[in-house]
């Protein structure tokens, strides 16, 4: 256990690496009951939305989610996050842990219209079954064919349903780059949907897994993580963020610098990467070109219990020589300078 965003959480329950492959060949089970909820009500809802977040929520119907950022007016990256849109009148914000206090205090900073926003964070639990697995186990578990829920959309059993919840969502997101479902529930229900869940899937190879596997296995997809990856003075364009970044939906928070990059040239760009020699890439290390040259940082790093070697993620200049997959960077690991190669992501087969 460790502390994390004022929660204590679990790193690894039978080790990280058991815990990966589980997820990659079974199923994993996440508490990830620390993400932070927030409601959007009112008839200004949507307007709220759209202007405030860097994706297109007009795109968006009723049981549809999407990933998108928000930003600040200089096109920072004031989170990342997910919408889900019940109705015309109500979405749900789902934020990151460490953010939800200056993230709330954004959005009630870039209201203007006066929508309706309702923190649930504290109420809210959300346990995340990913893997080949996953639709299996939860399906055992309810009425409902949870395989049919398309990817980015959700379900709502009807209250009591599911496990004998009263609120329940079924997501069909992840961050593992494996199938799955995210369940959000009453926080008083989450235990009982935990263990449920473990008696569901023990015949399957489900296990309990933490922060750690949470963290090679979006590394392994190239997912990015906030406070790592993406940051206040990162923009979504240069962290490869731009399939969510839609400049021509209309003006939101941060869009009007983030045009201005785009047109002037994005001047860097997030890569992954695979260590060619012995080595675990972390954060704070630097990047090197073939001469010796410093270009870059990594911002992410770890072993990959998939490929058996060191991956991690950096920003370089926005130049082919230093993005395109296969060019060569080198990673500094104390007083040696060891050979990477660009990947495309996913970098798991």
């Amino acid at each position: 256990m460790m502390p994390f965003a004022g929660f204590d959480m679990p790193v690894q329950y039978s080790g990280i690496v058991d815990e990966h492959m589980a997820v990659r060949n079974a199923a994993g089970v996440f508490d990830v009951s620390h993400m932070g909820e927030v409601y959007v009500e009112g008839p200004h809802a949507f307007d709220f939305v759209q202007q405030l977040v860097t994706n297109d929520a007009s795109t968006l119907t009723d049981g549809r989610a999407m990933y998108a950022a928000m930003c600040t007016e200089s096109g920072g990256i004031v989170d990342d996050l997910l919408v889900y849109r019940f109705s015309e009148e109500r979405y749900m914000l789902v934020i990151n842990a460490s953010n939800i206090e200056g993230d709330l205090a954004w959005m009630h900073a870039h209201n203007p219209m006066g929508a309706n926003l309702i923190d649930r964070s504290n109420e809210t639990a959300l346990i995340a079954v990913q893997g080949p697995k996953a639709m299996e186990i939860v399906g055992r578990l309810t009425d409902m064919a949870v395989e049919e829920i398309p990817y980015y959309h959700f379900a709502v059993p009807a209250p009591g349903t599911f496990l004998e919840c009263q609120d329940a969502i079924l997501s069909h997101t992840g961050y593992t780059g494996e199938p799955g479902l995210e369940i959000y529930c009453e926080a008083d229900r989450a235990a009982h949907v935990w263990e449920r869940l473990l008696e569901a899937g023990a015949d399957l190879g489900l296990k309990p897994a933490g922060l750690g596997a949470r963290d090679t296995l979006r590394l392994e997809a190239g997912y990015c993580l906030y406070g790592n990856d993406i940051t206040l003075e990162t923009t979504p364009l240069e962290a490869g963020l731009g399939w969510i970044t839609k400049l021509k939906a209309g003006p939101f928070v941060g869009s009007d610098a983030l045009a201005q990059q785009k047109a002037d040239g994005i001047p860097r760009r997030l890569v992954a990467f695979v260590m060619q020699e012995r080595g675990i890439p972390r954060q704070g290390y630097p990047l090197f070109d073939a001469e010796g040259q410093e270009i870059g940082v990594v911002t992410s790093g770890s072993q990959s219990p998939i490929l058996g070697a060191g991956i991690g993620l950096g920003y370089v200049p926005r130049d082919a020589r230093y993005t395109k997959p296969g060019s060569e960077l080198f990673v500094g690991v104390r007083s040696r300078r060891l050979k990477a190669l660009v990947g495309k992501t996913p970098l798991h087969k």
